[in-house]
């Protein structure tokens, strides 16, 4: 019997060949589609932008929540050789023009929920609405009918505009050369991108429960589709509401952020204790760091199935597989293959291990340049290694530790201090539900130690509580490292990926030292 990754896989052979399979479970649209009625709805869609004079090569902007019908158009990008950008549907609308702009989108598609945003943009020349009327956009329904779910001709292969976060500045889009294949084998492809992380082919169920237009999230749902993995996806998070659908549908493989799993671990324990989870086989999490004790915890209740991937919207780096992550807690794991890490000092020499410094990517050949930024490429480049902005260092075994961002490091008084390790021992306060450190301004110091927190359910904010937090960091930090101060609120700036907005903390400490 041939072995499973030895056969052809991909959403259209799929199609062909196992056209009644589930592809979709669950969405929020109340619709499950088997592969073969999921490439005809993709089939439609290039059919119809084609007939309003989208072609090879153009870009294709997307605004959508998460359903299918972001998925769809995302796979008939990917048989007509375009390039699409999935939009942060909650990003500013001057964000999204400026996206819109920057990339010279062709068409765009926008949801009704997200008009006051993406609805904004007039510039691009084809616009379809989603879900109701739009001013200036053709209704989807009016758009896809009369075109025939038959497979398109002059298939090629599509590939993503991915847009960066822009939690340290503006978004960059990564660019990347339209490959030279067929929609067929760029699936099949995917296989190898699933055999990573132990995505059983033609087994199981994938739960997408993370933002469909974030890169990260898309390569693991894409991935699980491609092996034959059935999709249920959630249009927006929910702690219970994830365990229930795990438990119904005996979900084996997802995507999530360590926002989602404090969530999930906030959950009253005989809540958490009511689900069944023993179907799950590998979880994986990226985007942002996760504190060791909150992983620890997930580990301890699901058992050895949450990987980490370690890398970014311009490539993929390392995996920590869940046995590794044990013996060594805190790593974000070992090269991929093909990639090597180099860690560079500030004098450009690479570093031996256990030393900390910039953390470089080398996969033998600039697989990615920011589009339209010649400079921005040249910065992060050294030869065909490239920088994600990350400190960290290796351990003897070639194991990758990331200290912090390097541009959220604080330097008081001529010390560096990684936020990271701060926000650490605070995640471990009982009191605390979530943090950030970053520099404030300082006339003696250049810059002093200052946390956000978000107080647990229970614990109010007041004078005697920063008090308490600040000595706690005292216990387990050098001096140099502690809060001078701790301001309370409600809700931190984050990204639906987790990523903290630093630079908006940032800006408000510096604009309030002008004053």
């Amino acid at each position: 019997m041939r072995h499973p990754w030895d056969r052809p896989l991909g959403l259209w052979y799929l199609a062909e060949h196992f056209p009644g399979r589930p592809a979709i479970l669950d969405c929020p649209a109340g619709e499950s589609l088997t592969f073969a009625q999921l490439a005809g709805r993709a089939h439609r869609a290039v059919h119809a932008l084609r007939g309003l004079g989208v072609g090879h090569g153009d870009v294709v902007g997307m605004a959508l929540p998460n359903d299918l019908d972001i998925l769809v158009w995302q796979l008939a990008a990917a048989e007509a050789g375009w390039r699409y950008v999935t939009l942060n549907p909650r990003s500013p609308a001057a964000e999204v023009a400026a996206i819109a702009e920057h990339a010279a989108m062709k068409a765009l598609i926008v949801h009704t929920e997200h008009v006051g945003r993406a609805g904004a943009v007039t510039t691009v020349p084809v616009r379809i609405s989603v879900g109701g009327h739009i001013d200036g956009f053709t209704p989807q329904e009016d758009a896809l009918h009369g075109h025939p779910d038959s497979t398109p001709p002059d298939r090629t292969a599509g590939t993503p505009l991915v847009y960066t976060s822009g939690t340290t500045g503006k978004p960059k889009g990564i660019w990347r050369e339209m490959p030279d294949a067929t929609p067929e084998a760029m699936a099949d492809a995917m296989k190898a991108f699933a055999h990573a992380f132990r995505f059983t082919p033609l087994e199981g169920a994938h739960l997408v429960s993370a933002g469909m237009f974030h890169g990260g999230c898309q390569g693991f749902y894409l991935a699980a589709l491609h092996v034959g993995q059935p999709l249920v996806i959630m249009g927006a998070f929910d702690a219970e509401e994830t365990l229930r659908l795990i438990q119904h549908h005996r979900i084996t493989t997802g995507y999530m952020v360590p926002t989602q799993f404090t969530r999930l671990i906030r959950l009253p324990d005989h809540v958490r204790a009511g689900y069944d989870v023993s179907s799950l086989e590998s979880i994986v999490h990226s985007a942002a760091p996760c504190p060791r004790e909150l992983k620890q915890r997930m580990l301890d209740w699901w058992g050895p199935v949450i990987w980490e991937t370690y890398g970014g919207t311009e490539g993929a780096a390392t995996i920590a597989k869940p046995h590794h992550w044990l013996a060594r807690p805190g790593t974000v794991g070992r090269p991929i293959r093909g990639m090597a890490i180099k860690i560079v000092g500030d004098g450009g020499d690479e570093l031996q291990p256990g030393q900390v410094g910039t953390v470089y990517l080398d996969g033998g050949r600039p697989g990615f340049s920011y589009h339209r930024d010649p400079e921005q490429t040249a910065e992060v480049f050294r030869g065909t290694a490239f920088t994600l902005g990350d400190a960290g260092y290796v351990d003897e075994d070639g194991f990758l530790f990331i200290v912090d961002r390097i541009k959220d490091m604080i330097i008081t008084g001529g010390v560096n201090v990684y936020p990271a390790e701060v926000e650490a021992v605070l995640a471990a306060h009982p009191a605390v539900l979530d943090s950030a450190v970053v520099g404030a301004p300082d006339p003696e110091w250049g810059e002093q130690v200052r946390a956000f927190v978000q107080p647990m359910p229970g614990h109010e904010p007041s004078e005697e509580l920063a008090a308490e937090l600040i000595a706690y960091c005292r216990e387990w930090l050098a001096s140099q490292k502690c809060p001078r101060a701790i301001e309370f609120r409600q809700e931190l700036p984050r990204t639906e990926t987790g990523k903290l907005y630093k630079r908006l903390l940032r800006d408000e400490l510096r604009d309030r030292a002008r004053t």
